[in-house]
């Protein structure tokens, strides 16, 4: 998947030791998708049911085989007929005659199987680069909030020092030592919390990619919003869902006229030469055989396959009509998504960064109090973490959308 260069970057929630990670070399998201593509069993199972409708199109093409019957008659008997000195022996060959045009209909019907297993293929690469984006976001979004978790233990390490300080100064009581050793103690605890789910998060993303995860993620992706403007799309008949369900109609076409055709009954003309062992004389065996269609003269199954075809169009109108709405529904939630993402990453956590900045310095001077401090640094760590959840929603709702709108063209195959 290719980057959106021209982007806004996020006001960044991290230290200049952050910023320095963040340009190392990482793993990115197009490295995960081609190993998934590479290793996942799901494209192993599309590609072999392309390769099952391609060998049913071959034997829809081929036509019915002969039948070779020998069969010998008047023996073991009684009188002239014990032994074989009385045997009539017969080998007959059987040709059938498929009429009505059964063969083109099979042939079709094999062809609209096919298209739809290859379009049945193209769904489930689809669904595959969702579940990797979707994992690579989370696997991302974890290690940020492991990233601000280790620099709260910092903080809380640094508030505590100053405590400690200004009670052996004499200018505050042991309460407030009491209090940042607290706040440490329950940073510590988050950022064991947050690794723990970032390893998970990582190794989630290994098993889906097929493969142990190297180095850094993707920081500088994550970080990116796209900008807003007019979305070139394909016609919502032409996208992913849409076209499997039309191609469903197309092979619910295919069945209705494979239906028609075996109403027509096919013959069976068969000849062979038949020896007389009493005489010892030759003599030709010929004839057709011809159904009666007294019963089931098809048209009970013609009349089921229209009745599907019926539904499988009904079907792709709702489909087109459901993807539409989800279209328009996912295109507002990138929205939203985006504007919160870029709140919470720029001008919120400027606010929250500078307070915090404020509290520790006159925490420091006297000027403030703990309770201030303290709460300057949770709303900082609330900022930071909130950022973090609305890049990561973002994300997922834009992945989401590209699985939506993802045309059956991007996936075609020479």
């Amino acid at each position: 998947m290719k980057r959106i260069f021209a982007a806004c970057l996020a006001v960044s929630c991290c230290t200049s030791a952050f910023t320095a990670r963040a340009d190392e070399p990482s793993f990115t998201l197009a490295q995960a998708l081609e190993r998934a593509g590479a290793t996942s069993p799901a494209i192993e199972s599309g590609a072999a049911g392309v390769l099952a409708a391609q060998a049913a199109r071959s034997v829809a093409g081929l036509r019915p085989n002969p039948e070779l019957n020998i069969q010998t008659e008047n023996v073991a008997g009684s009188g002239d007929y014990r032994g074989f000195r009385s045997a009539e022996t017969t080998a007959q060959v059987t040709l059938p005659l498929e009429l009505g045009g059964k063969r083109p209909a099979r042939v079709a019907l094999a062809n609209a199987q096919q298209d739809r297993a290859q379009i049945e293929q193209a769904v489930i690469v689809a669904d595959l680069r969702l579940a990797v984006t979707q994992a690579y976001v989370t696997a991302v979004s974890a290690a940020e909030r492991a990233s601000v978790a280790q620099r709260q233990v910092a903080i809380a390490a640094e508030a505590l020092r100053a405590a400690q300080a200004r009670v052996r100064a004499g200018r505050a009581s042991p309460l407030e030592a009491q209090r940042a050793e607290l706040a440490h103690l329950n940073a510590q605890a988050t950022q064991e919390q947050a690794e723990r789910l970032a390893n998970v998060a990582r190794a989630n993303l290994g098993r889906l990619i097929g493969g142990p995860v190297a180095g850094t993620l993707d920081l500088r992706w994550f970080e990116t919003l796209a900008v807003a403007g007019p979305v070139d799309r394909a016609a919502v008949s032409d996208m992913l869902t849409a076209r499997a369900a039309a191609l469903d109609v197309a092979t619910a076409d295919a069945q209705v006229r494979l239906a028609g055709a075996q109403r027509v009954p096919d013959l069976q003309l068969f000849a062979g030469p038949r020896r007389l062992s009493g005489s010892n004389d030759t003599a030709m065996l010929m004839g057709i055989n011809i159904p009666l269609q007294i019963f089931d003269n098809g048209g009970a199954a013609q009349a089921q396959a229209r009745a599907e075809r019926q539904r499988a169009d009904a079907t792709r109108r709702m489909t087109e009509i459901q993807l539409d709405q989800a279209i328009a529904s996912a295109d507002a939630e990138v929205a939203n998504a985006e504007i919160a993402a870029r709140i919470a990453s720029g001008p919120a956590l400027a606010a929250a960064q500078e307070a915090a900045r404020i509290a520790r310095i006159g925490y420091r001077e006297g000027r403030f109090g703990q309770i201030d401090l303290i709460e300057a640094e949770r709303a900082l760590l609330d900022t930071r973490m909130a950022a973090i959840d609305a890049l990561a929603t973002y994300h997922d709702a834009s992945a989401r959308r590209d699985r939506l709108v993802a045309p059956a063209s991007l996936f075609a195959k020479d």
